[in-house]
């Protein structure tokens, strides 16, 4: 039956499994690093957990993830020119 699948044009099994996956770890990755700069920022600009947000709290926040998010973008990019360079 594998045999007959893969030899219909046009599907092949092992490239969307390959993409299927490679989508999915993008996610977990994603999920991975909202949760890292919550905890991260979180730590840093909460004072005492309360039933609403400061808006020093908002702001701080904000301001944390845009920084790392930043930061990591240019250290993306800084490598990627790096690897071109080679």
């Amino acid at each position: 039956m594998e045999q007959q699948i893969s030899s219909i044009p046009g599907y092949d099994t092992d490239k969307e499994l390959q993409q299927f996956v490679e989508i999915e770890q993008q996610k977990a990755r994603f999920h991975a690093q909202v949760h890292k700069f919550t905890e991260m920022c979180w730590d840093k600009c909460i004072d005492k957990p309360g039933n609403r947000l400061e808006a020093k709290e908002e702001a701080c926040l904000t301001q944390c993830v845009e920084r790392f998010l930043d930061s990591t973008h240019f250290i993306v990019n800084r490598l990627d020119e790096i690897r071109k360079q080679q």
